[in-house]
């Protein structure tokens, strides 16, 4: 039995990651698994894929951060506002700040519940909120009533840190091992993840939030698409890690800073990748990898994206762990998905402006120091390792 692997239009995915692909069908009640144009390594088995099982859940193949997706919002943003980006920089700076409302009414409010530690911020990693405007339109049907010119507000962020605890104390009893579905640890991981699951999507709802107020502007939900999740189905248990519902109507697909993203919409036969899709842009370069090819670009430099677009982002470090060199071209994973059959191209959005984190906190500083000193350790390693083998 083989994995289904859906490639990207030009790249083929790493060995490794197709490696991972096919570990997957090796787990207990394994039925089919997928990959797709976005696939690439991860820590616990590969992102960008769907694993279907029988009887069986796999915390670890869903990771740590349960109920990761993208949200999008009509944003009223006039065409004059979008053209003085530095005032957006300057509205925006601070909503990465702990939430000062009241989170546990919040979360009542949209159906969540658990400790609103965090909720309203983005996170760190290859989270991000961004203002797009639309480019063009393929498919006015799957346009969720957009027009040419009409700006929104996408964001990608999921359950914070209550999904990582909830795989640490899985790994604490389980270790990466699966569980049967009648196991009581299973049915506990099934209880949090779902109610992670809920937290994320609020969490989105109200990271919106807090930039429209800080624009002053109000806005109307047009999706919330999550993609790090498990599913109980008809046919099994099925698992999404970086993989996006295809089964919720469109789906948005964002690109790397500074390259359009795309609302695709899933077709009929979808059900051949088990009712999924690719989440984004995909990794091409790890994070160290990422770091150590653009160490010497400045950050003011990576902070001004392709076409105009701008960055806000304190961190150096993360800056160029998220630069557009790690990540592929966003076409060549959108024309895979329609290579494939699996979706069509509805919108073109283009970035204005990417926000990760405000920009005044010494910290991050630190950050990319420590970030360093482990790389040059880490490469010291590997030539002092090279030296014994040819000695």
């Amino acid at each position: 039995m083989l994995p289904l692997l859906h490639p990207p239009r030009r790249e083929a995915p790493e060995p490794e990651a197709r490696a991972q692909l096919a570990a997957l069908l090796h787990l207990p009640g394994a039925r089919a698994a997928a990959g797709f144009p976005d696939l690439h390594p991860g820590a616990h088995g590969p992102v960008g894929c769907a694993l279907l099982t029988e009887a069986w859940v796999h915390p670890a193949v869903v990771g740590g951060d349960v109920g990761c997706g993208i949200g999008l919002w009509r944003l009223p943003l006039p065409a004059r506002r979008r053209r003085d980006l530095d005032a957006l920089v300057e509205q925006l700076q601070g909503i990465d700040a702990p939430w000062e409302g009241d989170g546990r009414a919040w979360l009542a409010a949209h159906g969540a519940g658990g400790a609103p530690d965090g909720v309203g911020t983005i996170g760190g990693g290859n989270h991000f909120l961004e203002i797009q405007e639309v480019e063009e339109i393929l498919l006015p049907d799957a346009a969720l009533g957009l027009a040419a010119g009409d700006a929104v507000l996408a964001v990608h962020t999921g359950s914070r840190g209550h999904g990582r605890r909830l795989l640490a104390e899985h790994a604490l009893r389980h270790g990466a091992a699966g569980l049967p579905e009648d196991h009581p640890d299973a049915q506990a991981w099934i209880t949090g993840h779902d109610a992670a699951v809920a937290w994320a999507r609020a969490n989105r709802a109200l990271c919106a939030a807090r930039a429209a107020d800080a624009l002053g502007l109000t806005l109307e939900t047009l999706l919330d698409v999550p993609h790090n999740l498990v599913e109980r189905r008809p046919d099994g248990w099925l698992h999404r890690k970086g993989a996006a519902a295809a089964d919720r109507g469109p789906v948005l697909l964002p690109g790397s800073r500074g390259d359009a993203s795309w609302i695709v919409q899933p077709l009929p036969c979808a059900e051949g990748g088990l009712l999924s899709l690719a989440h984004g842009a995909g990794r091409r370069l790890s994070r160290a990898q990422a770091r150590a090819r653009l160490a010497d670009v400045p950050a003011a430099h990576l902070a001004r994206a392709r076409g105009g677009a701008r960055v806000v982002c304190g961190d150096p470090a993360l800056l160029r762990e998220e630069a557009p060199e790690a990540y592929r071209p966003i076409a060549d994973v959108v024309g895979g998905l329609e290579d494939a059959g699996l979706a069509r191209p509805a919108v073109r959005l283009r970035p204005l402006l990417t926000f990760k984190s405000s920009t005044a906190d010494p910290r991050r500083g630190q950050r990319e120091d420590a970030h360093r000193r482990r790389d040059l350790e880490r490469r010291d390693a590997r030539r002092a390792k090279e030296r014994g083998r040819w000695a």
